[in-house]
Parts: C-alpha cells; sequence; structure tokens
C-alpha cells in the first residue's frame, strides 16, 4: 500500500510553505503571533466555580473539572480565551488539556492580527504609496507611532 504524506497544515508548517515558494510580501507569522503574548493563565471550570463560590469549600460538579480555560494577555492589553474539554474522564490529562486550550486560543488571535496588518498595510497606501520590502516586518517592532501619529516625527 503506498502511503502519502499529508501536507503539514500547522501555522510552521504553513509558513514553511510560503518561504519555501520565496513569498515575500508583509504577513503574520507564528513567530508574530508568540511574540505578541505577553502572559497566560489556565484555569478549570471547576476552579472558576470553587474561587467565585468564595473558596475550595464548595465542591463543584464532577464534570467541570474537565472543562480548561486558557486565557491569553497580548501586548496591547487584549486577551483572548481558548478552551478544552475532555469527554471521557479516564482520558483527562490536565497538561493536554491546557495545550489544547492554548492552541485554541492562540488560532483567536490570527484574525486580529490580521486585521490589525491590513489596516497597517492600507494606511502605507493611503499616505505612503504602495507598501515597500522594509515593511514586511513591521509587526515585530510596531510602536504607538506606528499608528502614523501625525506628531511623529518619524510617521512624517
Amino acid at each position: 500500500m503506498n502511503h502519502i504524506a499529508s501536507p503539514d497544515n500547522s501555522d510552521r508548517g504553513i509558513e514553511r510553505q510560503i518561504q519555501a515558494k520565496g513569498l515575500t510580501a508583509p504577513r503574520v507569522t507564528p513567530a508574530d503571533i508568540k511574540a505578541n503574548i505577553v502572559s497566560e493563565h489556565y484555569f478549570t471550570a471547576a476552579e472558576a466555580v470553587a474561587y467565585n463560590a468564595g473558596g475550595p469549600t464548595v465542591v463543584p460538579d464532577a464534570p467541570l473539572h474537565l472543562l480548561t480555560f486558557c486565557v491569553l494577555v497580548l501586548k496591547n492589553g487584549f486577551t483572548v480565551t481558548g478552551e478544552s474539554a475532555c469527554a471521557s474522564p479516564e482520558n483527562f490529562d490536565a497538561a493536554i488539556g491546557k495545550q489544547i486550550a492554548r492552541a485554541n486560543a492562540e488560532q483567536k488571535i490570527w484574525p486580529l492580527m490580521g486585521y490589525a496588518l491590513k489596516e497597517m498595510l492600507h494606511m502605507i497606501t493611503q499616505t505612503r504609496g504602495r507598501p515597500t520590502a522594509d515593511s514586511d516586518d513591521f509587526l515585530a517592532g510596531a510602536k504607538a507611532c506606528d499608528r502614523f501619529d501625525p506628531t511623529c516625527e518619524s510617521c512624517q
């Protein structure tokens, strides 16, 4: 039987494909996503219920410990959440739950940063003409003045 390798559709795999094709236009990369995260926080629904009820003396319904949340705080203070639910209690593993919850939270960052990139490219086009080759990595070093503040000498 012939085995055909499936394409690597992970974020890193897609980035490798883009680089292999020599595509160099501005884009959001997995490194940009990671660099935009300043902190991560994990908890289960059972922990949230116990905390909200005043402490660990409250025993929530058993299935709540199978639901894991991840909260990612981004550089600008915005938060995104991801979650992971386990159908079979016998399969629950806290580390795997955290890994899945984080991956789900990271997936929510892509459209946010994609929109921000498109907005910046639009502003560049409107204020300075066509984007240039040196504008392709602007997300990594973006500062407040990168939002085209008219009082900033760099933005003139």
